[in-house]
């Protein structure tokens, strides 16, 4: 077994952040595996080294140990760019010049209603998709992001499982194993189709036309270059598997197993995030906490 805690240095630890590294380690370690520590810091416009340095202190303070050398994705952003050229060499990849708001008025049009929501934020509604033609003979440009032709990708061969007959002619089915579980309790082997794929995830972005790669493309290299073969991570990020699994598939790399775990939430029952200092480790530490108290705190065993 090989783990991995993968934050981003873009603010303090908190006790979400705790929860899923201590759980990652430990199983791992009961496992007599390896635990791995990667920083992803490709928004290097919001990534600070004294952040960085703060995760190695609060790990440690937490008695967690990382094996081999940690793994920095801004170290890695040619392997993200050769990726991503191969899929618009393949016609695979389109340029998109949207911006947010572009693209929350085209979702929003009276014909298409209410905008649809994914793991990838809004499902994009395909404005720069019929513009592909454009490019197809030229380098991928700079000043625009580049997409993935959901529509095509999932008619490559070996990215489905196996083929289930439907009403409307047909799915294509793909899946992974989750031993942990999803927002609404998912588990087990997990199944999706190409029409999910296309209809509720859509054509998600390979490359921030400002990073030159994207979350979704860079933990799956990632994932398999450390050779991970379980990923804990939290609930939150279980939808965003269906697309993981669908790169991993295109690239041909293994899928790993997940394992989804509970969020830490405050009291109103929101999920913590990184502005919030006041359950930082950094804080509890200061005030006189032992790990053993944030152990307690997020409900692992003390």
């Amino acid at each position: 077994m090989r783990t991995r805690f993968a934050p981003s240095p873009t603010g303090p630890l908190h006790l979400g952040h705790a929860y899923s590294a201590m759980l990652a380690h430990e199983m791992a370690r009961a496992a007599g595996g390896e635990f791995l520590l990667r920083i992803e810091d490709i928004d290097q416009s919001r990534a600070r080294p004294e952040w960085e340095e703060l995760i190695y202190e609060d790990l440690r303070w937490l008695g967690l140990s990382w094996d081999g050398p940690v793994m920095r994705q801004s170290e890695r952003l040619e392997i993200y760019r050769g990726i991503v050229g191969e899929f618009w060499i393949a016609l695979e990849a389109f340029a998109c010049t949207c911006n947010r708001k572009d693209i929350l008025a085209a979702a929003s049009a009276p014909q298409e209603g209410a905008p649809a929501f994914g793991p990838d934020g809004i499902v994009y509604p395909g404005t720069c998709r019929q513009n592909k033609s454009v490019w197809e003979r030229e380098d991928p440009p700079k000043d625009a992001a580049l997409r993935l032709d959901m529509g095509l990708a999932v008619t490559r061969d070996g990215v489905f499982d196996h083929r289930i007959d439907t009403p409307d002619g047909g799915r294509r089915v793909a899946h992974f194993l989750e031993t942990g579980a999803g927002p609404n309790g998912e588990t087990g082997q997990i199944t999706f189709t190409d029409r999910e794929m296309v209809e509720d995830v859509g054509d998600i972005v390979l490359a921030r036309r400002d990073m030159g790669t994207s979350y979704h493309l860079s933990v799956v290299l990632d994932d398999a270059d450390q050779g991970i073969t379980h990923v804990i991570r939290g609930e939150d990020l279980f939808e965003a598997t269906k697309i993981h699994v669908v790169l991993q598939r295109l690239l041909h790399l293994p899928t790993p197993i997940y394992h989804h775990h509970r969020l830490i939430r405050d009291e109103a029952g929101k999920r913590l995030a990184k502005r919030d200092d006041a359950r930082a480790i950094r804080t509890y530490r200061d005030e006189g906490a032992t790990p053993a108290d944030i152990r307690a705190m997020v409900g692992l065993a003390v």
